[in-house]
């Protein structure tokens, strides 16, 4: 069975990520066949290595990669071409000296690691492999150019239409994902099962890659947008929800905070208030509905973002007032803090999809909670 399991969760796994290994493959290809045919080099390593070490780089650091993928093979052949001719190929000492000069330039100029080892690897591989001849054509550094272009070219063929539309379906996941801990940690306490509460905390916990996921979707869209003919307009709605990602981190910890506070009222004698569930599905709805309210405001449509923020104020609003009445002197401390947590989600989750005036939405909180005008 575990066997089985295995291979289950390996297929999973090739069928998430089978357009990055159609569009690697097709990248090193592609790269391969121009190097061939347009530059007439019978080995073009480099055009299919660049590809590939430009599309392995995350999304939305890709043009930068490019670049300094260039500048190292240019640095390292550079390199190799000048000690080869002093010191001869395939000698330790061309070895050492080669390798040495060419990370110290590449550390000097500020090189990241990925420019560094790629210089490294380009002079190794003339030093070792294919020593240059006679001809002063360049043809690493045009094979790398070749390759950098095509990953580039690929890896922007889906956003040229519409670039924001992978962004789009990263936030719709992010907010159903953590929808659906708000829903487990619901049913643990209707249910008063600590295991369904842990399994809801362990949930919670991989929450975080998918913030960082976000975060990367956001550079991503920004290198894509930059290809785009209409920028500026994208641009505009990049800059909103990229503002709006620290309080999406915020109300995903706290969404933590409440799932493990879950875990130890479940596994306490007392019993739950049986409004306390009610009052954290209300609080997934609210997450739904911002999630789908930051997706159409993404897409440009305004009256649907605008009727989507307007529910999830109104979902939040009523999670905090529900949790607010269960606030009574003698409740164990896991169902304060879950109160307290409601509370805390709400807030943040507001402030992530509405531009409203932050003291107006505290007040509007803390009304629905009970508490006195300040």
């Amino acid at each position: 069975m575990p066997r089985w399991s295995w291979f289950r969760e390996a297929a999973e796994r090739v069928w998430r990520g089978w357009p990055q290994v159609l569009e690697s493959t097709l990248a090193a290809t592609v790269a391969w066949i121009l190097a061939t045919a347009l530059v007439g080099h019978p080995q073009p390593f480099f055009a299919p290595a660049a590809a590939l070490i430009v599309l392995g780089q995350a999304r939305g650091q890709r043009t930068r990669r490019a670049v300094e993928v260039l500048i190292g093979v240019a640095a390292g052949v550079l390199v190799a071409d000048v000690v080869i001719q002093a010191l001869g190929a395939r000698h330790t000492l061309t070895i050492f000296t080669v390798i040495l000069l060419t990370i110290v330039g590449a550390v000097a100029v500020g090189a990241t690691g990925v420019s560094v080892v790629q210089a490294a690897v380009s002079a190794l591989y003339l030093v070792v492999i294919d020593p240059p001849g006679e001809t002063l054509i360049p043809f690493r550094f045009v094979d790398a150019l070749i390759g950098g272009a095509v990953a580039l070219v690929v890896s922007q063929l889906a956003a040229v239409r519409h670039p924001l539309d992978p962004l789009v379906a990263e936030f719709r996941q992010t907010f159903a994902d953590l929808s659906a801990v708000l829903h487990e940690a619901a049913d643990a306490l209707d249910d008063h099962d600590p295991v369904e509460a842990k399994a809801a905390l362990e949930r919670a916990r991989g929450m975080d890659a998918a913030v960082e996921r976000l975060r990367t979707g956001v550079l991503a869209a920004g290198e894509a947008v930059a290809l785009h003919l209409r920028r500026r307009r994208h641009r505009g709605r990049l800059r909103v929800v990229d503002a709006s990602i620290g309080q999406i981190d915020y109300a995903v910890r706290n969404a933590r905070v409440l799932a493990r506070a879950g875990v130890t009222l479940t596994r306490t004698p007392a019993p739950v208030p049986a409004d306390l569930g009610a009052a954290v599905r209300l609080l997934a709805e609210a997450v739904h509905e911002a999630g789908e309210a930051i997706a159409a405001d993404l897409e440009g449509r305004e009256s649907v973002a605008d009727e989507c923020c307007a529910r999830a104020e109104t979902a939040a609003l009523e999670a905090v007032r529900i949790a607010g009445r269960l606030f009574l002197p003698g409740h164990p401390l896991p169902l304060a803090m879950i109160i307290g947590q409601v509370r805390s989600t709400a807030i943040d989750l507001l402030r992530s999809v509405g531009p409203d005036d932050d003291a107006a939405l505290l007040a509007r909180i803390d009304e629905a909670l009970g508490l006195p005008a300040v």
